[in-house]
């Protein structure tokens, strides 16, 4: 195996990002969000935090690393699996963290399925906390936006 080099994630990794996605146990994506189009205006907004480990002209990791400007976010956080505990995982992290910090962030969450063995393992390892608030989420489509509205609750 070649060196291992961290460097900032560009819409021109889309493809190779997705086919490593697509490998990867405990993963959820989502045709909503995870569309080229998608990662490429996450990617406008946030230039500089994603990132992906390239070694020998292959993509065997990735991170999508966005902040809304208060707190940072990890999505979609994964190391191949031939390439697993040496480091490359933890260097990405670290790569992100210090761009945020850059760009005046102080605090990063990320979500972990329940499901995710290997990724939770990782989180706990390199000293992550679980945090003890509930996770929502509402899909913003126009049915489910009108029915919100019309609830009048």
């Amino acid at each position: 195996m070649g060196e291992v080099r961290i460097q900032p994630m560009t819409i021109g990794d889309y493809e190779d990002v997705r086919a490593l996605w697509m490998t990867i146990r405990g993963f959820g994506i989502r045709a909503l969000d995870d569309s080229r189009e998608d990662i490429e205006r996450f990617l406008r907004r946030n230039p500089t935090t994603s990132v992906v480990a390239e070694c020998d002209g292959r993509i065997v990791g990735s991170i999508l690393c966005g902040s809304d400007g208060r707190q940072g976010s990890l999505y979609h956080v994964c190391v191949a699996k031939d390439y697993r505990r040496q480091g490359i995982g933890t260097r990405m992290v670290g790569y992100c963290m210090q761009e945020l910090r850059k760009i005046g962030i102080n605090k990063v969450a990320l979500i972990a399925f329940k499901n995710n063995d290997a990724g939770n393992a990782f989180w706990k390892k390199i000293g992550w906390k679980m945090s003890n608030a509930n996770y929502y989420e509402f899909t913003l489509n126009e049915k489910n936006i009108t029915e919100f509205i019309e609830s009048g609750d």
